[in-house]
């Protein structure tokens, strides 16, 4: 009959032993990966810094500022990465990434610049004879392995991501104890911040992408797409419902953040229009109520009630799930735009209030002989209610946003900016 030996120590100091070695192979594994990744990467941005910005500079075939549109901070960021290379290489992570963050504005610049480069590059690929040959010429080399300029550019973008991933992993399986684990703790927060400047960027190219495919949709110029702050969100085909019963006609619909534009199609036998559309009216959000008048079960298609203060629009699909989408859509942009402005009016209220009874206190102060008629010292006048429309009930999130506005009117600058807001809606 034989045992097996007994452990040695208590079980919970064995399981804690084997998280801590479990944590130490994993760190282990995410250093080597971010050192050999890193080094791979620094190569790479020699490539370009050296076969295409220096010698570009040399030899004149770009002008200068032209070159800088394409490469921007190529240099710079050549330059700080070989730097946290040899640190890396050392096995000083900490104090690597700590001197590495303070110059990520380098990576900003290039962030904030890589569409354009993407532009000028392609427009000098097809017009500059001199710069074509050029590029063919480096990227037959055999240090790029068949890499071009084009996939090369990107990599200062995908090099931010790799890091915060790297760098989340390290913090996760680093102890609290070790002097490492703050410094990468800050490069986490950091990092992270520019990792989300450039997915802004690229959601935003891609809504400015949207609103240019949907203007050349559109026949001629007179419905204008494109506005600061419009975001695209989806279109569709849907059917109007006449108010008089007349006959129910198909319609192409674009939503934005702000507006629902309604057009038509062109005659399929126009010579030049003939896969356009035609703007017919633009719909604001701002004020708009949505509601569902049948399609709430598994039935075929649905109708939906849209609400405006000049006008009344019905829309009609025999799809369920495709009105259903139309539904949440249209819902989430108006209370999207209702929630934004009841953020606005309530800190403009609390940034004018203590202004009003200041004013009140040192006109109390100038006339104590003659107490005020129809206020009490330090209370803010509340002007008389307007007269309510009898066409539906008032929400309580209505009411707010009306009382928002009472408050906002009496400030020039707030409502001239709203104003302008809506000329470039409609």
């Amino acid at each position: 009959m034989s045992f097996s030996p007994t452990p040695v120590g208590p079980p919970s100091s064995r399981s804690v032993q084997e998280q801590r070695e479990k944590w130490e192979r994993k760190r282990t594994r995410t250093v080597r990966a971010l050192v050999q990744t890193e080094q791979k990467y620094c190569k790479q941005l020699q490539l370009v810094n050296t076969y295409f910005v220096e010698i570009l500079k040399a030899k004149g075939t770009l002008r200068q500022d032209i070159r800088e549109s394409i490469f921007s901070s190529i240099p710079s960021v050549y330059s700080v990465n070989q730097t946290l290379l040899v640190r890396l290489e050392n096995g000083d992570l900490g104090r690597g990434f700590d001197d590495f963050c303070p110059h990520l504005h380098h990576y900003v610049t290039y962030v904030d610049n890589i569409q354009n480069a993407s532009k000028v590059l392609a427009l000098q690929v097809k017009k500059n004879k001199a710069f074509r040959r050029f590029k063919k010429l480096q990227e037959s080399r055999p240090e790029f392995l068949n890499c071009k300029l084009e996939d090369l550019l990107p990599l200062p973008i995908h090099r931010i991501q790799q890091y915060k991933h790297f760098l989340r992993d390290l913090s996760e399986n680093t102890s609290p104890d070790y002097p490492e684990f703050q410094p990468l703790s800050r490069s986490v927060k950091l990092i992270s911040e520019v990792s989300q400047r450039i997915q802004d960027n690229a959601r935003s190219h891609d809504n400015h992408l949207q609103l240019r495919r949907v203007q050349r949709l559109l026949k001629g110029r007179k419905t204008k797409v494109e506005a600061p702050g419009r975001w695209y969100l989806r279109e569709g085909w849907l059917r109007t419902v006449p108010p008089k019963g007349a006959e129910v006609k198909p319609k192409m619909f674009f939503l934005f953040s702000d507006v629902l534009l309604q057009a038509k199609p062109c005659h399929p036998l126009h010579p030049t229009n003939g896969d356009k559309f035609a703007g017919q009216r633009v719909y604001p959000l701002k004020d708009c109520t949505v509601d569902k008048v049948f399609g709430h079960t598994q039935s075929q298609g649905g109708l939906l009630s849209l609400t405006f203060p000049k006008a009344k629009l019905l829309l009609m699909s025999s799809d369920q799930e495709d009105i259903n989408d139309w539904y949440y859509s249209l819902s989430s942009a108006v209370g999207q735009l209702k929630s934004r402005n009841t953020v606005v009016h309530q800190r403009d209220d609390l940034v004018r209030r203590p202004l009003r009874c200041f004013v009140e206190d040192q006109n109390n102060q100038t006339t104590p002989s003659t107490p005020p008629a129809t206020t009490t010292p330090g209370r803010k006048r509340v002007a008389p209610p307007p007269p309510q429309t009898p066409s539906r009930p008032t929400t309580p999130a209505e009411a707010e946003g009306s009382a928002s506005k009472r408050m906002k009117l009496t400030g020039g600058p707030a409502e001239s900016e709203s104003a302008r807001s809506s000329c470039v809606i409609l």
